[in-house]
């Protein structure tokens, strides 16, 4: 009797039971099997083999590149983070500066001042001289004129 084909096109290996292919060579070690078919399929698993290798390869370059990136970064925010550090510092070291330097300025704002005012107080001080020495000079005529008046009345009683 032959073997006969199912509907469902499975077939009967004699050893194995219902099977999809006709050869059952690639299912069965120790029976004869297609050369080609051999080849074929140690064909695929090395082509296989090579882009998966390939594909693994692959995600391992990224990870060290994202690795390397990361190590990158780390150092760069250490980097940021000293001189974060060094610059808090400076501005502490300069706030302390200008805080020992407040009372100077103080002073030197209450002197500014004073100075000023003493200004204000050598403009008045000036204008009130001009005036005086106006007067003195006015009262100088005017002593002159009585006394010369007095001098030609002497002369005159002398007379």
């Amino acid at each position: 009797m032959t073997e006969e084909v199912e509907s469902d096109g499975v077939t009967d290996s004699p050893k194995r039971g219902p099977t999809l292919s006709t050869s059952t060579s690639s299912f069965e070690a120790l029976d004869p099997h297609d050369p080609n078919l051999s080849k074929l399929a140690n064909t695929m698993f090395s082509k296989t083999s090579e882009y998966l290798y390939g594909e693994l390869t692959s995600t391992l370059d990224d990870y060290r590149l994202l690795e390397n990136m990361n190590r990158t970064t780390v150092t760069k925010y250490s980097d940021m983070k000293h001189l974060a550090a060094n610059i808090n510092k400076s501005m502490n070291e300069l706030n302390e500066k200008y805080n020992s330097l407040t009372p100077l300025l103080q002073q030197i704002d209450q002197i500014e001042d004073s100075v000023i005012k003493l200004e204000q107080a050598a403009y008045k001080l000036d204008a009130y001289s001009k005036r005086l020495e106006a007067k003195f000079k006015n009262m100088e005529k005017k002593i002159a004129l009585i006394s010369f008046a007095n001098f030609k009345l002497n002369v005159k009683l002398m007379h």
